[in-house]
């Protein structure tokens, strides 16, 4: 065969290999689309992700069926999402657990929260509180303080995510108290054994604990942030309870694999912009207590780099080994 009709050959067949990726994208979705959830059924990261799941089936024209795989840190969904195929249909809603805080705290993750991932946006932001059983005598974060000083090592705190590991550990370096720490799987399990009076606080997401709050529960002392949030506007910061230098707060986003097609971004991204706009969906989540916004990939790429680099001096500052 003559060289030159094999090298055109090869440029046709090279040709048809990269617009095939191309036609699947601008054909996308068009299947069902699985958005991995990190933390258990009835978690704040999971109640926020089913009702962004509806509308985005509705917005995308195909079914989006939540998966939860929850566990070590948020790790195992995250090394999970990192390994498949970066078509779009395995997609993942995470927090700082997975992307800033379990890097730092543990010493073997088998993904690089940077490397392994193509951001799509964020989804907003899961403030947290400090709830106390009601039935333990503290009113406020400076009793709390003053029991912990004048009994070291005997008040126990849950924590069933990355956030609540460190913000129970940040106060007690701010504090200078000693505090025993309880880890759970996930914030319901953490949630059940506060309220049955097994531990005695813990710092949840509003999503989770604001239910148990409002039906008396539990007692909420302060939200993990410098500046009072607009969703429980009564609770102070921790700053005004009396804890100086605590600011916490839990990020959620998207991702897909490492490798997603531009178009598919860009689809995405539009959709979940589209999502956070809606008056009535922007409501509803409030009321879960998650504070819904967005932006472009290229900010929450940015985001995110900074984010780990951040979560990692909180952890330091800490003094939280890894494990």
């Amino acid at each position: 065969m003559h060289p030159f009709r094999l090298f055109g050959t090869a440029l046709l067949s090279g040709a048809a290999l990269l617009a095939a990726p191309l036609a699947q994208a601008a054909d996308y979705p068009n299947k069902p689309i699985t958005l991995i959830v990190p933390f258990p059924a009835g978690s704040g990261t999971d109640a926020v992700g089913r009702i962004f799941g509806q509308e985005l089936s509705t917005i995308l024209g195909q079914q989006i069926v939540v998966e939860n795989k929850p566990g070590a840190n948020a790790t195992i969904a995250a090394s999970y999402v990192a390994r498949a195929k970066p078509d779009g249909y395995t997609l993942f809603v995470t927090t700082n657990t997975s992307h800033s805080a379990a890097p730092w705290l543990m010493k073997n993750v088998s993904y690089d929260p940077v490397k392994d991932f193509t951001p799509i946006a964020r989804g907003g932001n899961l403030p947290f509180i400090l709830v106390v059983n009601p039935k333990r005598p503290w009113k406020n974060v400076a009793e709390l303080v003053a029991d912990a000083k004048k009994n070291p090592g005997r008040i126990t705190y849950a924590s069933g995510n990355s956030t609540g590991i460190v913000a129970g550990a940040t106060l007690a370096d701010r504090a200078k108290i000693d505090i025993l720490h309880v880890p759970y799987k996930g914030t319901p399990q953490g949630l059940t054994d506060v309220v049955g009076g097994q531990v005695d606080f813990m710092f949840t997401d509003l999503a989770s604990g604001l239910p148990f709050v409002q039906s008396g529960q539990l007692r909420a002392l302060a939200v993990s942030t410098a500046e009072r949030s607009a969703i429980v506007p009564d609770l102070p910061s921790m700053a005004e309870a009396g804890v100086k230098d605590f600011d916490l707060n839990s990020w959620n986003g998207y991702f897909g694999p490492a490798g997603l097609p531009p178009e598919v971004v860009a689809k995405l991204n539009a959709a979940i912009n589209k999502v956070v706009t809606n008056p009535d969906v922007k409501k509803r989540l409030a009321g879960l207590g998650f504070d819904a916004f967005s932006g472009t990939p290229q900010d929450f790429a940015t985001f995110v780099s900074e984010q780990r680099d951040l979560w990692g001096k909180l952890i330091k500052d800490a003094g939280i080994q890894q494990q």
